[in-house]
């Protein structure tokens, strides 16, 4: 959904616990299953699969993403007349429902012709039609954040899913955790069932972006300037205009050697340590492949920067831009003595604790 693969970056630099010496990690970014990785994926899927060393695959796409779509990837054919179909086969559609956000998102959201992102005057959609495609394909959905809502609210968000699909298994959930019965290994999915859905096969013939659909859009917050702590603390605790989804990394000039993480869905932001940057790692200690790191790489502060991608409809990039920009040291501030940043600028973040990542 962006230039910048952060999941990627966070597995690959992180505390994940891979062992980096066994497994690949394939990285897929910034296009669409469904049309220009159709044959990535197909090709990745493969490889893996005739290595006999798993029983499953999990397939994450992003937030914005149709289900029918991907699911029609799996019949989708290449030149040789190969398919994904051939090699696996799909168990569960799963959809992760946001409690907190539900309602207002269901009854708030203007038209897109009121945004001026239509694809014409006849044009009746919302995101509310993403909504409820993700919850009407879905075998498994997982109402998530529901500590944050009345048992009034869950009543009604239940009533309304079970209205969009009266066949999905609802889990009521806090940060995803089901039991993996749950959502693998279901039997759950059924090929005749989905193929009986109106529009099925179509995005076969010619599928449109979600990014175009819905009027979604993105962009990356670049900067390698270090965030004065109190200032951007208050960036994150203030409204993003137009912002659905926003995940990143960090740097502050009181923590120099320690890489932020920042992510946020609707109205909920967390910000903690998301580990060192290498910058501050002695080069004995690097991974023998470091091209991720080279990728990066400027002087004279190596891979410490600020690296925030941005998701939403109607955003004001030049707005969102120098709201971030006013968060950082000043000329004059960024020409002082380093060592006298932590001693002269407040910083309101709590304590960070190595090894702590979402």
């Amino acid at each position: 959904m962006s230039e910048v693969n952060i999941d990627a970056d966070l597995v690959r630099n992180g505390d994940a616990a891979l062992s980096h010496t066994e497994e690949k990690m394939v990285e897929m970014t910034n296009g669409c299953i469904c049309c220009t990785l159709r044959e990535d994926l197909l090709e990745e899927v493969g490889k893996l699969a005739r290595e006999g060393r798993f029983d499953h695959l999990l397939i994450e796409s992003t937030g914005v993403s149709e289900p029918m779509p991907v699911a029609e990837t799996f019949t989708f054919q290449d030149e040789s007349g190969k398919s994904l179909g051939d090699i696996a086969e799909i168990d569960t559609m799963v959809t992760v429902v946001d409690a907190l956000n539900f309602l207002s998102d269901f009854s708030a959201i203007d038209k897109l012709k009121d945004r001026g992102e239509s694809m014409g005057e006849q044009d009746e959609r919302t995101i509310v039609d993403l909504l409820s495609d993700q919850i009407d394909f879905a075998n498994v959905i997982l109402l998530n954040k529901t500590d944050l809502v009345s048992e009034e609210q869950l009543h009604t968000i239940h009533g309304m899913i079970r209205a969009l699909n009266p066949q999905a298994k609802i889990y009521d959930t806090l940060h995803s955790q089901v039991p993996l019965s749950a959502v693998m290994d279901t039997g759950l999915y059924d090929q005749k069932l989905a193929e009986q859905h109106e529009g099925w096969l179509d995005s076969l013939v010619e599928h449109t972006p979600e990014t175009e659909e819905y009027g979604i859009s993105n962009f990356v917050y670049h900067s390698r300037i270090p965030f004065h702590p109190q200032r951007i603390f208050d960036v994150f605790n203030q409204e993003w205009p137009g912002v659905i989804r926003s995940k990143g990394i960090f740097w502050l000039a009181t923590r120099l050697k320690y890489a932020g993480f920042w992510s946020q869905a609707g109205a909920i932001g967390k910000h903690q340590c998301a580990g060192h940057f290498w910058a501050a790692v002695p080069k004995t200690q690097w991974p023998d492949d470091a091209r991720s790191i080279d990728a990066v790489w400027q002087e004279p502060n190596g891979d410490c920067r600020q690296e925030i991608v941005l998701i939403g409809t109607n955003m004001d990039r030049n707005h969102l831009t120098q709201m971030f920009d006013a968060a950082l040291l000043t000329p004059e501030e960024y020409n002082s003595s380093p060592t006298d940043w932590e001693r002269k600028f407040p910083d309101p973040f709590p304590k960070w604790e190595m090894g702590l990542m979402a």
